[in-house]
């Protein structure tokens, strides 16, 4: 993943089927380097059969003139000749299991770190050449294919073409398998076969896309003879690799060369070019000051981004001009399964292919059909009738708004005037936020977000909040609660034994503090009723956590309370609908599929985005009860959902979307899933029903740093509010305190990065709260190891 090296050109050399010349292609491109006075190694990361027949061996004795300059290297070698995966697993049985089977992780650390070997080894310019085993989808030691097995280290390609009988087909087919993996493929060699001739019709086929095709002639048939086999062998080498520098040989060796320079030209050229076309959202350009700000992405894979690194010195040193970055804040909150997975591409691809997109409108198809169906009986089940497709968070935010302000005026059943129907006001909560367009704005109280056009439309209550301080669970009133005057004498904070006492809402309806809750809102509703300069039409809600306001964490009783106060007839003859934006919070970022269970209620409306396509592409569905769909179903069409997309329900991020809940239904029933709410369980307890990935030992401790205001996790999610008499959006606070997070952390010992190497972190703060968030199947070692970064940085600092 991370393996650029200005000095070092690395290939690695895919064959489009097992017996096509991978060898001794590659061995004639060895020889070429070599004969170019360039140091070369070549790596055979598993070799099966006997040793003397080994392709490594054969690079040895063939190495030619320079053969000096020649490396060779061969990583895990089996002695049966047979796949990979079968010669690993007979040695293991054949000592008896005490020697297991390398796992993936095992074999991409061990290939970069022999990379990274050679490359610190190599002062000289040099080529790399790393020769996998049969064809593209060829098992590895563990069982994985080679394209999903490598795909970690993303080592430029080399594809060797077939040239046999059928050679056309299976060429193409693993071309088009090496791109839907995100390969860089960067030429194509095959043999010359006169009869079959293959490479005249690849040429011209891969000549209007671009691709480079080589074609050399083919070895000699192989000879009983050794000393003759080898001679024979040997004239075949040096006239195809001729000592004049001259032929196709070269000419494809020459073309490996400029694709490597080309790629780091344009990478170093990125930062400039986008500093002078680019529109960033959510970022002041005034504070962007030189091109080292701007993080340029060659690629990614898991919950790492593959960064270029030009700093000063760096393309003059034999280490990586690329590092691994973890990607806190999972991409902006989308990731669900890790960057780049091959079944999310293949599912895109294939709705690509068979439907590219197609109108939506009174017609429907598979994708779509299927994903209506799961999310009906997933978090709408049991309330929810009808799914709309949108294109995000804030489209389908804004659906759920007309929904619900129709569904008033309709079920309310009063006489209202036009302009009274266009200043209905929301019942919200302070902080909250439903997306950058202007109707889900002006759903929101004035703020950071809002634009010149913002006109706030309702009631924005101000939370409670869950948190963790100095190691104690506490629910923190605002100062509206906490001033109440009355018998009860609530303190600013409550305390509670652990998460589960604050989130088990049946439990605490009956609490003082659920009274002081409905007290609060009640009068606060009656007043402005008795206002009525505003009609309030419905709830809006971002239920358990505020994301954008800044991770608030909202006291579940609250907001239950809220939904049991807009549903009592006492206040409401007809009852509010109820709208759920779990945009971010939806779909097991926080552990749960829907925050209905944990609130013990249900909504009208409620809108899915974000971990719905798995970080691939955008998507978004609002979900609505009957009673909601029934407002707009008459015989009249200006009674319609008037509202839609050019790409509503496009099959691509439908058919994405039905393989990532296939994914996220295996992760839920998975070993760190379960381990980690056992982790979470109160004592004596089996699990517990909100918990997070994070430890809670960590959370707890640091939450006791004094430059820790408070600290909380659930999910996915991880958020840490520093200390901050300027605390707010605007605050750089946070940004300034982790930057150090930002490089490489190097102590000698093998990351959980893709290849092991030292990692820097990508990360997104809000004002003072800085916020880490996970994917759903985030290794333990990668959270561990930056809790363990977190806690040396921030438990070194010290309050001004």
């Amino acid at each position: 993943m991370s393996h650029l090296y200005k000095h070092l050109r690395i290939h690695q050399v895919f064959g489009a089927n097992t017996d096509v010349g991978k060898t001794i292609i590659t061995t004639a491109l060895v020889r070429a380097s070599a004969l170019n006075n360039k140091r070369v190694f070549y790596l055979k990361p598993v070799s099966t059969g006997a040793p003397q027949d080994a392709d490594d061996e054969h690079i040895k004795r063939y190495a030619g003139p320079q053969k000096h300059l020649v490396d060779t290297h061969c990583l895990f070698r089996y002695g049966d000749p047979v796949s990979p995966h079968l010669a690993a697993k007979m040695a293991s049985e054949t000592q008896g299991g005490k020697v297991s089977v390398p796992s993936d992780e095992t074999f991409v650390v061990s290939v970069a770190e022999h990379i990274r070997k050679r490359a610190k080894g190599a002062s000289l310019p040099a080529h790399m050449y790393v020769e996998t085993a049969g064809g593209v989808h060829s098992p590895t030691l563990s069982g994985t294919t080679q394209l999903d097995s490598y795909r970690p280290l993303f080592l430029p390609t080399i594809l060797i073409g077939d040239s046999k009988l059928g050679g056309i087909s299976s060429t193409i087919s693993s071309f088009e398998s090496l791109l839907l993996r995100g390969y860089i493929v960067d030429a194509i060699l095959l043999f010359r076969d006169e009869y079959y001739r293959n490479f005249e019709y690849l040429t011209q086929y891969f000549a209007e896309r671009g691709t480079h095709v080589t074609a050399l002639d083919p070895p000699p048939p192989r000879i009983d003879d050794p000393a003759e086999n080898f001679a024979n062998t040997e004239q075949y080498y040096s006239n195809l690799v001729s000592d004049s520098l001259q032929g196709d040989i070269f000419t494809a060796v020459e073309h490996l060369n400029a694709c490597h320079v080309q790629r780091i030209q344009e990478l170093d050229s990125m930062p400039r070019r986008t500093l002078d076309t680019i529109w960033w959202p959510f970022v002041q350009h005034g504070l962007v000051k030189n091109e080292k700000d701007v993080t340029v992405i060659d690629s990614a894979w898991s919950d790492f981004f593959s960064i270029y690194d030009s700093s000063p010195g760096k393309t003059s040193q034999p280490t990586s001009l690329l590092q691994p970055q973890l990607d806190g804040s999972a991409s902006w909150w989308t990731q669900t399964v890790g960057h780049a997975h091959p079944t999310l591409a293949l599912a895109a691809a294939n709705a690509a292919g068979r439907y590219g997109h197609v109108m939506f409108p009174q017609a429907t198809h598979l994708p779509a059909l299927k994903l209506a169906e799961r999310l009906l009986q997933g978090p709408g089940k049991g309330w929810a009738s009808r799914a709309f497709f949108s294109d995000n968070g804030s489209t389908g935010m804004e659906v759920a708004l007309k929904m619900a302000l129709r569904s008033f005026i309709v079920s309310s059943g009063l006489e209202l005037s036009s302009a009274e129907k266009k200043s209905l006001g929301v019942i919200g909560l302070r902080g909250s936020y439903h997306g950058d367009t202007i109707g889900t704005m002006d759903a929101c109280e004035e703020g950071v977000y809002t634009c010149e056009w913002h006109e706030a439309k309702g009631y924005w209550f101000e939370p409670p909040t869950v948190s963790i301080r100095q190691g104690q669970v506490t629910v923190s009133l605002p100062p509206a609660l906490s001033s109440l005057a009355g018998d009860q004498h609530h303190q600013a904070a409550e305390s509670f034994e652990s998460l589960s006492h604050v989130y088990d809402v049946e439990q605490r309806l009956k609490s003082p503090l659920a009274r002081l809750y409905r007290q609060h809102l009640e009068k606060n509703i009656r007043n402005l009723q008795a206002d009525d300069s505003q009609k309030l039409a419905t709830l809006v809600l971002e239920p358990i956590v505020m994301g954008a306001g800044g991770m608030i964490f909202v006291d579940p009783l609250f907001q239950r309370v809220m939904v049991d106060v807009v549903r009592d007839p006492t206040l409401f003859p007809a009852a509010l609908p109820v709208i759920f934006d779990e945009v971010f919070v939806g779909l097991y970022r926080l552990g749960f599929e829907s925050a209905g269970p944990i609130l013990g209620v249900n909504p009208d409306i409620s809108v899915n985005a974000k971990i719905l396509t798995g970080g691939v592409l955008p998507l978004a569905v609002t979900l609505a009860s009957d009673r909601i769909f029934q407002v707009f179903n008459s015989g009249s069409k200006v009674d319609a959902l008037l509202h839609g997309h050019s790409y509503t329900a496009h099959a691509v991020g439908c058919q994405v979307a039905n393989a990532t809940l296939d994914m996220i239904g295996q992760l839920v029933k998975s070993d760190p899933w379960v381990a980690a709410t056992h982790k979470w369980a109160p004592e004596g307890a089996p699990s517990s029903k909100v918990w997070s990935f994070w430890d809670p030992e960590f959370i707890t401790s640091i939450s006791r740093l004094d430059i820790v205001d408070e600290a909380m996790a659930l999910g996915t999610v991880l958020a840490i509010k520093f200390t901050d008499d300027d605390a707010g959006y605007a605050s750089h606070s946070a940004q300034a305190l982790l930057q150090s997070l930002r490089l490489p952390l190097d102590d000698g010992s093998t990351s959980s990065a893709p290849g092991g190497a030292p990692f820097g972190v990508h990360y997104r703060t809000l004002g003072n709260v800085a916020y880490f968030m996970s994917s759903l199947n985030t290794s333990r070692a990668t959270i561990e190891a930056l809790e363990d970064r977190l806690w040396k940085l921030v438990s070194n600092i010290r309050r001004s």
